[in-house]
């Protein structure tokens, strides 16, 4: 009986061992969660009318696509995908506006798809890739962004006046918080605050230097900002906050019933075409 309650007791602390282990380890899973977010490799030949291209971000190397337009020539919108996510999936883009004269550029964001880099850093690098990409298109530029994109789009915007225009699908008001809300239940306030130092410091970044919010009140080109009101991985008050914040023209579209990247429905690329189509929007200044 006492050799039972020996080996239980020995088991006990073994397990306690373990689980003090894993709480330690658990600011790094953090910050190796924010940083590596999972690649998702381009698997799709680029569609019609579209070629392959390559782009020089800042010391990182990005692949993408520029797309011609079909219609007579308006300007270029350049696309921004989420995260986790990769070029493809502007393919709706360039269908819906290649006949209606904008060519199209879209290109991995670093460390997505097949660009270079093995971090991300939600808008703080990715802002200056865009610069460099912006460099390369014609003008009147659209910038267009959904979740992760929508952020970069509008934190270059800000410093950025080549931006004639900024379409932003489910935008983060901010790093911190929205990384807070989306850590697991069972990471404390310290574990996160822990999680965000390492990533800074691996990421050689500030975390609170990536505001969508903060930039937005030096946008100076017209925001149309769209969100899912039943969005609960980012939910609608980081849209509604980045709204408050702009100073200039803007238009904020709260669709019903749509969760994180569920908000663009034909009736809302609908309102998008229509909104671009306003003479004070591309010839707004």
């Amino acid at each position: 009986m006492r050799a039972v309650k020996y080996a239980a007791a020995a088991a006990l602390v073994v397990v306690a061992v373990v689980a003090m282990l894993g709480i330690s380890r658990l600011p790094e899973l953090g910050a190796g969660g924010l940083l590596h977010p999972a690649r998702r490799h381009v698997v799709t030949p680029a569609p019609a009318g579209c070629e392959d291209a390559s782009f020089a971000g800042d010391d990182v190397s990005l692949k993408g696509w520029r797309c011609r337009p079909t219609g007579a020539e308006r300007g270029t919108i350049v696309y921004l995908h989420g995260t986790s996510d990769n070029r493809t999936s502007a393919a709706g883009a360039v269908q819906r506006f290649g006949p209606r004269g904008f060519a199209v550029v879209a290109y991995d964001s670093r460390a997505h798809g097949e660009s270079g880099g093995e971090m991300c850093t939600y808008g703080f690098y990715e802002k200056r890739d865009l610069r460099r990409v912006m460099d390369t298109v014609d003008k009147p530029i659209i910038l267009f962004g959904t979740s992760l994109g929508a952020a970069v789009a509008l934190q270059e915007a800000a410093g950025d006046s080549r931006a004639a225009a900024i379409v932003a699908v489910e935008t983060f008001s901010d790093l911190r918080t929205v990384a807070s809300e989306r850590a697991p239940f069972f990471f404390t306030a310290g574990i996160i605050r822990k999680a965000f130092q390492l990533a800074e410091a691996q990421g050689r970044f500030q975390v609170d230097a990536v505001s969508p919010k903060d930039a937005a009140a030096s946008i100076t080109a017209p925001v149309l900002l769209v969100h899912g009101d039943a969005d609960v991985e980012t939910p609608p008050a980081h849209s509604q906050r980045v709204f408050a914040a702009l100073k200039g023209s803007k238009r904020l579209i709260l669709v019903p019933g749509a969760g994180h990247n569920g908000s663009l429905r034909p009736e809302v690329w609908n309102a998008i075409e229509r909104w671009l189509d306003q003479p004070d929007v591309l010839h707004a200044r």
